[in-house]
């Protein structure tokens, strides 16, 4: 037993299990799970004597300064005095203040505890996670019974090119916290020429099929092939590449389909495509003639003949007549786009109250993404009284919004209490339904209207437009020089900000700062 116990003992000694622990529950999908990682992280704190006064945290002050603008902005438009409105301020408000205290929390275990002690606590974290999302590979492989589910075609196409999206690690979140996750893992591992774990990160990044932030990792890994990488770590990087073209050459070549196709969409407007479709709809259809009918009929009739005697001949020629099987590849088995409960839910929200999605073209000509921005520049000209503060939280563009608008869209919420801005509701709502509630081709995170730059800038305003910039982004680039690692993670960062609301999820972002944090704590350089 004293062996067992000091066999035990030694790795525990070098790992911190209580940050383990915190990263493990902050960043799961469940909100009372981070609720008490926060809690227990500032018990443990309290009672270790490991707090810090709020002066010596400045860095944060990004975060009490976004709820003091939502505050402000309720008082002078008097928007907190309307019914249901307060309670989903104070919500949001609460968000904002879990981010500071995560924050805040990352920041003492980076202060208080030896750096090696923490690097190996990470590497723990994402071989802890990298076991989870492989296991979510393995029972997909069992259930489908394919070697391959990223080509299986089956289960009414459940999986095939939606594989990705069950594979959600260790937070089970959505599989583009995963993917954001392990490729912060990546830039991590890479400068610190931990070449397994960096491989690790890789492989799990790819099984997530997350194309958004796989473009977004590998313009990082371009940039640090030019400006920041010797001989060595070039033939590093190059290598990083072939997992991708693997999985998208071999694995699944539909994901380098879909990233082709809204790349095109990007580049080539409306007016281009109505124009293609419309000089393809006005050149005439010729009838064919009597000659050429009957031609066809007798082609038709002789290859059908000729199926005939080879299907013979290969019965005559076996022991024991084999029977068909349905093949799994025909259309009775392919995807069947049905009206779920909860797409019948979202129809009859959008007939009894009359919201517009007619007026938004639903298509894969121009991403959900670029429209919502376009509905923000036109919000904000439309309304310059509001330039300043924004349109207040949850009133436009945030989890807050689609949460509150008790829709199960960000989560659930209590339909009695449930608060829908018009602003939000002939936007940005509007812009969701006549995306989620078409084709589930259409479904995709390239066209929601998520981003945190949008969020900033119609809820907040130009007040958080620069308290981001100069508060947040500019507390770290204030020491640019000290960051290796640091700097593209940053950079990454600012390409996921285009994509979700990050800091709603109080998950992908505590995890970059607690790298930041790291890395601005180094005595020295990493070269």
């Amino acid at each position: 037993m004293t062996t067992l116990k000091s066999v035990l003992r030694t790795p525990l000694q070098k790992i911190h299990p209580g940050l383990l622990v915190f990263l493990v529950l902050l960043l799961n999908v469940k909100l009372v799970v981070k609720a008490v990682a926060i809690g227990g992280a500032m018990l443990f704190g309290i009672r270790s004597s490991a707090m810090q006064p709020l002066s010596e945290e400045r860095g944060l002050l990004f975060y009490p300064i976004v709820i003091c603008i939502g505050l402000l902005d309720a008082l002078l438009y008097g928007t907190i005095y309307k019914a249901h409105y307060g309670l989903a301020l104070l919500f949001g408000s609460g968000i904002w203040m879990a981010c500071f205290l995560a924050s805040g929390q990352v920041r003492r275990f980076v202060s208080r505890i030896d750096k090696m002690m923490i690097v190996r606590t990470i590497a723990v974290f994402f071989i802890l996670n990298a076991i989870v999302s492989f296991t979510q590979l393995g029972l997909i492989m069992w259930e489908t019974g394919a070697l391959n589910p990223y080509r299986y075609q089956g289960n009414f196409q459940k999986y095939f090119v939606n594989t990705g999206d069950y594979i959600k690690g260790i937070s089970f979140d959505t599989s583009t916290t995963n993917a954001a996750i392990n490729a912060l893992g990546v830039l991590f591992f890479l400068q610190k020429r931990s070449w397994l774990l960096l491989t690790t990160c890789l492989l799990t990044l790819v099984l997530t099929g997350s194309n958004l932030v796989n473009i977004l990792l590998l313009a990082n890994l371009v940039l640090l092939f030019i400006f920041r990488s010797g001989r060595d770590l070039k033939s590093v990087l190059t290598l990083c590449f072939l997992p991708f073209v693997f999985f998208w050459a071999r694995v699944s070549p539909q994901n380098s389909d879909y990233v082709g196709k809204l790349s095109a969409s990007l580049f080539k407007g409306p007016k281009q495509e109505r124009a293609r479709t419309d000089t393809a709809a006005s050149k005439p259809v010729l009838a064919p003639s009597e000659e050429e009918m009957r031609m066809a009929f007798a082609r038709q009739y002789l290859d059908s003949v000729g199926r005939k005697i080879i299907d013979t001949r290969s019965i005559a020629s076996e022991e024991k007549p084999v029977l068909p099987t349905d093949n799994i590849h025909t259309p009775p088995f392919q995807h069947r786009d049905d009206t779920n409960a909860v797409r019948r839910m979202w129809f009859h929200y959008v007939a009894e109250t009359g919201i517009r999605v007619d007026s938004i073209q639903a298509s894969s000509t121009v991403p959900g993404k670029v429209q919502a921005m376009q509905q923000t520049i036109s919000f904000l000209s439309t309304h310059p009284a509001k330039a300043a503060t924004g349109a207040g939280p949850g009133n436009f563009s945030s989890k807050l919004a689609f949460k509150t608008a008790a829709l199960g869209i960000g989560g659930s919420y209590p339909e009695t209490y449930r608060w829908i801005d018009p602003s939000f509701s002939s936007n940005h709502l509007a812009l969701y339904l006549a995306y989620f509630t078409k084709q589930e081709r259409l479904h995709s995170v390239a066209n929601t209207p998520n981003s945190v730059y949008d969020q900033l800038a119609a809820e907040y305003g130009l007040a958080g437009v620069f308290a981001f910039a100069f508060l947040y982004i500019g507390f770290f680039l204030r020491s640019w020089r000290k960051l290796t690692y640091g700097l593209p993670m940053l950079l990454l960062l600012c390409g996921l900000f285009a994509t979700d609301y990050w800091f709603e999820q109080i998950s992908v972002v505590v995890l970059c700062e607690l790298f930041l944090f790291l890395n601005l704590n180094d005595k020295g350089h990493e070269q």
